[in-house]
C-alpha cells in the first residue's frame, strides 16, 4: 500500500471512531507499519500468519504427562488450528487422552504431538 492510500483509509477510520464518539489511545497506537503483531498472529499487506514467538511456545512444550498439560497443548495448538490443515484429524489421538481416565501416552499420542508442533512451525 502506498503512503497516500494509507493516511486516506487512516483519516476515515478516525472519522468512524469520532462520528460513533470513539477515541483510539494514542499511546497504543501503530501507525505506518508493514506488519502488526495482534493477538498472537501477525498481520502483513500479504496476510495473517503464527506470531513467531508462539511457535517457540510450542515447540518448548514439554511431553504432556497427565490431562491437564494434553488440554494446554490442545488449547494453544488450537487456537491456530487454520493454519494446520486436518487439525482435528492430527489432534484426536490427544484429544482422545483428555477423556475421563483414559490418560495412557503411547505411539500415536507422540505422533501426533510431535505432527502439531512440526505442523505449526511450518504454518
Amino acid at each position: 500500500m502506498d503512503w497516500k492510500s494509507h493516511l486516506q483509509h487512516l483519516k476515515e477510520v478516525l472519522g468512524l471512531l469520532s462520528a460513533h464518539s470513539l477515541v483510539a489511545n494514542k499511546k497504543k497506537c501503530n501507525f505506518a507499519q508493514c506488519t502488526v503483531e495482534y493477538l498472537g498472529h501477525l498481520i502483513t499487506g500479504r496476510g495473517v500468519a503464527v506470531d513467531p514467538s508462539k511457535v517457540v511456545s510450542v515447540m518448548q512444550w514439554p511431553q504432556p504427562k497427565n490431562v491437564k498439560g494434553v488440554r494446554g497443548f490442545l488449547g494453544l495448538t488450537g487456537y491456530y488450528r487454520k493454519f494446520i490443515k486436518d487439525y482435528g484429524k492430527i489432534a484426536r489421538p490427544l484429544t482422545d487422552l483428555t477423556k475421563k481416565d483414559s490418560f495412557k501416552w503411547g505411539i500415536e499420542a507422540q505422533k501426533a504431538f510431535d505432527s502439531l508442533k512440526q505442523k505449526l512451525t511450518t504454518a
